[in-house]
């Protein structure tokens, strides 16, 4: 587990020092609320990039500071992870634009992403909250319902989940992950968490339910 962000930035400058081209990395998952004091430790480090190169210069930096690739297990059976590296208390679960079959790394997501670490090779942007709910949303893995009600709480942009949600359906069109999402969301309602835009949510649940029942009835 890591518990101090400082871990992480020093992570990232030895990377940086093995990497032979410049890569920009969105990160998205438990380091960001880790460093806004929102989870008090973090076992893994969500990292996105967008192309295949970008991939591949990132994973031959890791192998070459001692990381080891680890099988995904059980939890991780519906996310689209290219790998997981580990290195004694590190394990970073890299993905390359896509993640969870579904979601990916749309332009929106990139301008909303802020950059809090730049060194020589490597561009460090943390996604914004309501990004990293809606891919929380999207796992089964342990602790990311909570890692959403701590978001939750901290107060966090419905309209721009909702609208990044359609706009992930749209681009993707599996219409059938609204189904997913709105049973993660119904999980936090049980739990006493507001969701302004469960209404929405909703109809985009019975537009797909309806479109489903029409199509199995040709």
């Amino acid at each position: 587990m890591i518990s101090e962000f400082k871990q992480i930035e020093k992570l990232f400058k030895e990377i940086n020092a093995s990497l032979r081209k410049k890569v920009k990395i969105f990160v998205i998952g438990g380091a960001v609320l880790l460093q806004q004091g929102l989870k008090p430790a973090t076992k893994d480090i969500d990292l996105v990039v967008e192309t295949k190169e970008e991939f591949m210069i990132l994973k031959n930096a890791l192998n070459s500071i001692n990381f080891t690739v680890k099988v995904p297990n059980i939890e991780y059976k519906n996310m689209n992870l290219n790998q997981i590296f580990v290195r004694d208390d590190f394990r970073i679960d890299l993905f390359q634009k896509e993640i969870c079959g579904r979601f990916s790394i749309s332009k929106e997501i990139m301008k909303r992403a802020i950059t809090l670490i730049d060194l020589e090779k490597i561009k460090l942007n943390f996604c914004s909250n309501e990004d990293i709910f809606l891919f929380k949303t999207m796992t089964e893995r342990e602790g990311d319902l909570e890692d959403c009600i701590s978001l939750a709480k901290r107060g966090i942009k419905w309209d721009i989940i909702l609208n990044e949600l359609k706009n992930q359906i749209k681009k993707s069109r599996q219409d059938v992950w609204i189904t997913w999402v709105g049973e993660r969301l119904d999980i936090l309602e049980e739990k006493g968490i507001n969701i302004p835009v469960m209404k929405e949510i909703n109809q985009l649940r019975e537009k797909y339910f309806k479109e489903y029942e029409k199509g199995n009835d040709l």
